[in-house]
């Protein structure tokens, strides 16, 4: 078994987990949407640790500051933000890879204001918040190839 949605929605639909441990096992029919939002608090909480110690940085304006200046290696992007402001600030983050996993709504109880673009300095905290983006963005690839 792989750690991603839909094999893990397969799992639980087929019985698997209990032809597995050769023993009755009961798990939830949500249980692919619960490790979704395991994943997701472990990546939004290294974000909000990263605004609490200094390192991240929120805004459009402040954003751009810190891709220009070179200093941030993680780029968020709220999901649902305009895709005009992603492009624009993907010009100037030629090397970084964007995280569009969350919505506006999750990046701003995150971060504690209002959040469309955020991003994380070169360091610990960036290191950090992307291991835990990864394994959620592998989680959810499926789910993405196909737009559910």
């Amino acid at each position: 078994m792989t750690a991603r949605r839909d094999m893990v929605d397969a799992a639980v639909h087929r019985r698997l987990f209990a032809r597995a441990f050769k023993a009755p096992v009961e798990t939830p029919a949500d249980l692919g949407a619960q490790v979704d939002a395991g994943f997701a608090k472990a990546a939004l909480s290294a974000l909000g640790l990263a605004r609490r110690c200094g390192d991240a940085v929120v805004g459009f304006e402040k954003v751009r500051a810190a891709l220009k200046a070179k200093k941030a290696s993680v780029l968020i992007a709220a999901s649902d933000g305009a895709e005009d402001g992603r492009e624009k600030l993907a010009v100037l983050a030629r090397h970084i890879a964007p995280y569009a996993l969350f919505s506006r709504a999750e990046l701003t109880a995150a971060l504690g204001q209002d959040a469309v673009h955020a991003a994380i300095m070169t360091g610990p905290s960036a290191a950090r918040f992307e291991k835990f983006a990864a394994r959620l963005a592998a989680y959810r690839s499926a789910d993405m190839a196909t737009g559910e």
